[in-house]
């Protein structure tokens, strides 16, 4: 049969194989002391897919990683497709039970796994269901089988014939049951990764620093973004103000991406204090939205936010909240409250819809609120082993995020509230963010969740459980309650204020259902 001239079935991993030849002598990846060129990466991702056949791994087989923002990590994303199988990048802040139910749930064949986890690799191994090949990288070296297999195999590119096919499992957090196996395809992952490269200007001169972990949505794709521009990919293994600060200033990052929480970080760090970068920084955050305080002090810093949603289940960021020139003639805190919109499908997905409960747009008024729901190439192929979960998700071809928010006339969605964080208040209903987001205004807050607690007269009330910054004069609860009265209507403002540090899960996230068992069992 004659070649086809005009297709060529979609994977990520072409950008490797396209960067290690066009920029084969730039530098591609910073770790530490480590540091190599594209030419050198796309060697040792083919030589990872050659050791990968060589411990028998067929095609369509998985193969779990549980490491740290490393270059074995990185080159995960490249080798182990290269092989034919289905990367699963563990979370690396899990439980061990967590690991075992996930190892066991996708029957992988092989755990690749930092030296760190020597113990908890083990462990697992000892505990799933199936024989597990152990591969322990980056520790001593007579430990450092990753890097032995890799010197004795021989390069191999198992060819991608359906694009379609998985090219990796990204299980969800769990917080609330059983983590879940998203499932992502190859068109899905090149198309995200093309994206995320055009929406933040990525280039072959950027440098692009690892502070959102690559085991999350694989990186939002940022593992294979990054390398389709030609850029630099800054591994940092853990996640620390102040290192995060030393780059900013003196390693030439260009882009970061992270959890609204370490921007919170960042933004009032004592590092900070020494002034804004000398250079403007590119930043994506992803989560809850960010307050238009938060914005307004990065904007000072040096560090220029673009907020980004999406979930697992959409590879990373769907919607991006697209900046327009004829905005920057608004005064900061305007510029900040449009920031902090969701915003707009990203290049490759559909048109965000805002809808009501039996399917149908909500208006575009900037109040009616509804559930967002979304469809294009960036939508999972569903859960893995899971077809009741997935019809539920998508019930009528377009996928229900559980997040409700609003549509605005000129198109943009504004996140509100997810549908399970909405509080009913004697028939009125409360938006969390909104709450937070008055309460993040305020000089003393440095975080803020805003939750229901059970009340005999009103049904719910909403409880305010504040993070102040340190050495912040001292507030209390009733000045955070006035505070909040004067900005929004009197039934919104928190009845109750609890000061102390807030639960997060093992992403980083705000744990607001830990919060609400909290409050039920304290009247």
């Amino acid at each position: 049969m004659q070649p086809q001239v005009n297709f060529q079935p979609l994977t990520p991993t072409a950008f490797l194989e396209r960067s290690g030849r066009v920029f084969a002598d730039r530098t591609a990846v910073i770790d530490g002391e480590r540091r190599y060129g594209y030419g050198e990466f796309l060697d040792r991702a083919h030589r990872l897919a050659g050791a990968l056949r060589g411990l028998g791994v067929e095609p369509g087989d998985r193969v779990a990683v549980l490491a740290p923002n490393s270059h074995v990590l990185l080159e995960c994303h490249y080798g182990v497709p290269m092989a034919g199988a289905v990367l699963v990048a563990l979370n690396m802040r899990l439980a061990a039970d967590d690991f075992v139910y996930i190892i066991d749930h996708c029957d992988a064949r092989v755990l690749i796994h930092d030296h760190a986890f020597a113990d908890t690799a083990e462990a697992v191994a000892g505990r799933v269901h199936q024989p597990l090949t152990l591969v322990q990288a980056d520790g001593p070296s007579q430990s450092d089988r990753y890097a032995s297999l890799l010197a004795r195999a021989e390069p191999h590119v198992e060819p991608v014939t359906d694009e379609r096919s998985m090219v990796a499992i990204d299980y969800t957090s769990g917080t609330t049951g059983r983590p879940k196996g998203v499932m992502y395809h190859h068109r899905g992952a090149y198309l995200q990764a093309l994206a995320m490269a055009t929406h933040t200007g990525l280039d072959s001169d950027s440098v692009y620093l690892w502070t959102l972990p690559m085991f999350h949505c694989n990186g939002w794709c940022f593992t294979w973004g990054v390398t389709a521009a030609g850029a630099t990919h800054l591994c940092l293994r853990t996640l620390d103000p102040a290192d995060i600060w030393r780059h900013l200033r003196e390693s030439g990052v260009t882009h970061f991406n992270c959890a609204p929480t370490v921007l919170t970080m960042l933004a009032w760090h004592p590092d900070a204090e020494s002034g804004p970068l000398p250079c403007r920084v590119n930043n994506a955050i992803g989560g809850a939205p960010p307050t238009p305080a938060l914005l307004q002090r990065l904007d000072e810093l040096g560090i220029e936010v673009t907020h980004l949603y999406g979930l697992t289940e959409t590879y990373g960021p769907a919607v991006i909240c697209q900046w327009r020139s004829e905005w920057n003639a608004l005064e900061p805190g305007k510029q900040a409250r449009i920031k902090a919109r969701q915003g707009v499908n990203n290049v490759i997905g559909e048109p965000v819809r805002v809808v009501d409960d039996e399917g149908v747009d909500v208006p575009a008024d900037g109040e009616t609120l509804g559930e967002i729901a979304l469809r294009g190439n960036n939508i999972m192929l569903g859960y893995y082993r899971d077809p009741e979960a997935t019809r539920k998700a998508v019930p009528d071809g377009w996928y229900r995020t559980g997040d409700l928010g609003v549509m605005h006339p000129d198109g943009y969605v504004e996140l509100k509230d997810r549908s399970k964080d909405i509080i009913i208040s004697g028939g009125e209903n409360i938006a969390s963010v909104e709450v937070e987001n008055v309460l993040a205004s305020h000089p003393a807050v440095l975080e803020v969740a805003v939750v229901a607690a059970p009340d005999p007269k009103w049904g719910e009330i909403p409880v305010a459980c504040v993070t102040l910054k340190e050495g912040a004069p001292e507030t209390t609860a009733d000045e955070l309650i006035a505070w909040v009265r004067e900005r929004l209507a009197h039934f919104k403002a928190p009845r109750r204020v609890l000061f102390g540090e807030l639960p997060r899960n093992a992403t980083g996230k705000i744990q607001k259902f830990v919060l609400r068992e909290r409050l039920r069992g304290d009247p």
